[in-house]
């Protein structure tokens, strides 16, 4: 309430001066604006017109109030990037609703992956990284009740105080545009400049809660994009902040090895979802019924339990065995990671660890 968007249109209008895009998506164009008053640089989201457009903003600006209000009270979630303010404008077709964010931001965790591809990100970076998402999920979750939906590389962006760091992350623009992952950009080959120390003094934060939802109020069965969708939300069940420890358990192995844990492809007989679940069975084991046949939408994958309608030749492989054997890492390596990495991937939601658990797990400390 107390909104009024022509009076709130003129201030931003006399307050921040656009200077570039920084990317756009299905529902949204991010701009690098200057901010006349306080002389930095922010962020602004603009939705794109349309009515659904309009209120998707809206849902995000309640979820973005609510990290910013239990940020002040707890000083918690610095891992989360944050909303400075919003306004309400007047388009042509009603109300655009512009998010600010402070862009002390480099580009995404993507974008440093693609340079380190071959042989996944160092360790140490790897945990460190980790902890940090984890933390940001943790506070979600517990003290504010969001599920964010959509955790993935392009998600998490590199935090850089130090500007001389600054000066070797490439580009934000260059990095979003940029679709060949193994792709040098202007800075050269990144992989090879970071030393160790400037890697480790890399911080991040979890991006774009576009699709987030409240853990009492899901807004869509479809969420997360594909490689990193929980196994309930590819059945059709019902999804809680479980769903996102899913997809950093995905996280994790890709940031480690360089490769996605599941990458599925449709074939002539097969959809992509079939080839996901079946990518699952083969890593993980045989779905219990009781969560294979917990839905009608089950039947659009198996024919009895345990056994799929579209494909049936499955290649059972353990992590440890695909750490060892694709990726070269020892067994006094693999062993302890992999324990951190199963809890992650529980079938059951219930049984799934928690962010505070993963967190307290003796591999993230070592």
């Amino acid at each position: 309430g107390g909104h009024h968007p022509v009076q709130e249109g003129e201030v931003f209008n006399m307050r921040y001066q656009a200077l570039r895009k920084l990317g756009c998506g299905a529902f949204a164009t991010v701009w690098l604006c200057q901010d006349m008053r306080r002389k930095k640089h922010v962020a602004v989201k603009v939705p794109r017109s349309g009515e659904s457009f309009a209120e998707a903003a809206q849902d995000e600006v309640s979820l973005l109030r609510c990290v910013r209000i239990m940020k002040k009270k707890d000083r918690a979630g610095e891992n989360i990037i944050c909303l400075l303010d919003d306004f309400r404008m007047m388009g042509e077709n009603g109300f655009h609703i512009l998010l600010l964010r402070v862009l002390q931001l480099g580009p995404s965790l993507r974008c440093l992956m693609g340079n380190y591809a071959v042989q996944g990100l160092p360790l140490p970076f790897v945990k460190k990284t980790l902890q940090q998402v984890l933390a940001g999920l943790q506070f979600l979750h517990q003290r504010c009740r969001i599920i964010h939906t959509d955790i993935k590389p392009e998600n998490i962006l590199l935090y850089v105080g130090d500007k001389t760091l600054q000066s070797l992350l490439p580009d934000t623009v260059d990095s979003s545009q940029r679709t060949d992952l193994g792709q040098k950009g202007p800075g050269g080959d990144l992989g090879n400049r970071l030393e160790h120390s400037d890697l480790m003094s890399i911080e991040v934060k979890i991006a774009d809660l576009g699709s987030a939802c409240w853990t009492y109020k899901p807004f869509s069965k479809e969420i997360q994009t594909q490689p990193y969708r929980a196994l309930e939300v590819l059945l059709g069940l019902d999804y809680g902040t479980p769903a996102d420890i899913w997809s950093t358990g995905c996280l994790a192995f890709e940031m480690a090895t360089g490769e996605r844990l599941f990458d599925p492809r449709p074939g002539k007989y097969f959809s992509r979802d079939d080839d996901h679940v079946a990518r699952i069975i083969e890593l993980l084991g045989r779905i219990p019924p009781q969560i294979a046949f917990s839905w009608k939408k089950s039947t659009k994958f198996f024919s009895r339990p345990g056994a799929l309608l579209r494909i049936s030749r499955l290649l059972p492989r353990s992590l440890c065995n695909i750490l060892a054997e694709r990726h070269n890492w020892a067994k006094c390596e693999a062993a302890p990671f992999t324990s951190f990495l199963l809890p992650t991937l529980e079938y059951a939601p219930e049984k799934r660890a928690t962010a505070a658990q993963c967190l307290q797990h003796a591999w993230l400390g070592s």
